[in-house]
């Protein structure tokens, strides 16, 4: 089975709903995503989204821009990501690894190439959010043999779409709770419920909710409403806070625990 179903599954038996980190993958540097990771799962975290750096992103908000400048001045690549998430498993990790990233990369990699390094280093859903469905069908079908999950994202302007969208998901379907691209907001999308509750209608796959989430109160709400809830720009934020902690090794295990702080009140509250 795959890390994504097994999760929710469990998730499901408790009455639960997924907590989603993400991060981008080389903020501050490739070994301290690694700790970062570490952290991520002591406080509380049930899958994360690892961000590949790029440079020109299409749904990414200020925040997740700078972190990924800071990454590509040390030209951390994907293949370095894809590393990342194979030796976070190897330092004890468990929670399943979901690969955020544009599709430009994947084909400077190569296909092939590319899913074969996935299979190999542990990594169970994939995010492209550049690859719309109707372009998809290559990806798909490579993913469905390798066994790992091609999460696709709707959005409240998806209209018709959203139920040929969520019908062909795999994983959860990612909820685009506001409109714009990512980044903290005190305000959603006026008719996210009633969008969300068409979302449930379609499929049998879990749902998850992503954008602007920042706060405990947030993820309980969207919590009461779907099966996971994914935490973006607040999250690097933090890490963006944290680098003068982080940068210097005798200051880093401060910088860390900052991080971990923020995300165990993300999930349980202060």
């Amino acid at each position: 089975m795959n890390r994504i179903d097994a999760v929710f599954s469990e998730l499901r038996d408790k009455g639960e709903a997924a907590l989603i980190p993400f991060l981008t993958i080389g903020d501050p540097d490739l070994q301290t995503s690694v700790e970062i990771i570490q952290i991520l799962e002591q406080a509380g975290a049930s899958m994360i989204e690892l961000g590949v750096p790029y440079s020109d992103p299409l749904a990414d908000g200020p925040v997740i821009q700078r972190a990924s400048g800071r990454a590509l001045q040390q030209q951390v690549t994907i293949a370095d990501c894809i590393e990342v998430a194979a030796k976070a498993r190897a330092a004890g990790v468990e929670l399943p690894f979901i690969l955020f990233t544009y599709y430009n990369p994947v084909l400077q990699l190569g296909l092939q190439p590319f899913f074969e390094l996935i299979i190999e280093k542990g990594i169970s859903g994939l995010i492209i959010p550049d690859v719309p469905i109707e372009e998809n069908a290559e990806l798909l079908q490579m993913a469905e043999a390798a066994n790992i999950h091609l999460i696709p994202l709707v959005a409240p302007t998806s209209n018709e779409r959203v139920t040929r969208i969520a019908r062909n998901a795999r994983g959860f379907v990612y909820c685009v709770s506001s409109l714009g691209v990512t980044g903290e907001r005190a305000e959603f999308y006026q008719g996210i419920d009633d969008f969300l509750g068409t979302v449930r209608k379609a499929t049998d796959t879990p749902i998850a909710v992503g954008f602007g989430i920042s706060s405990h109160e947030q993820v309980k709400r969207f919590a009461e409403k779907s099966d996971g809830v994914i935490v973006g720009s607040a999250i690097v934020r933090q890490i963006e806070e944290a680098l003068p902690l982080l940068t210097v090794l005798e200051t880093k295990q401060q910088g860390l625990e900052h991080i971990r702080q923020f995300v165990s009140r993300l999930k349980n509250g202060s």
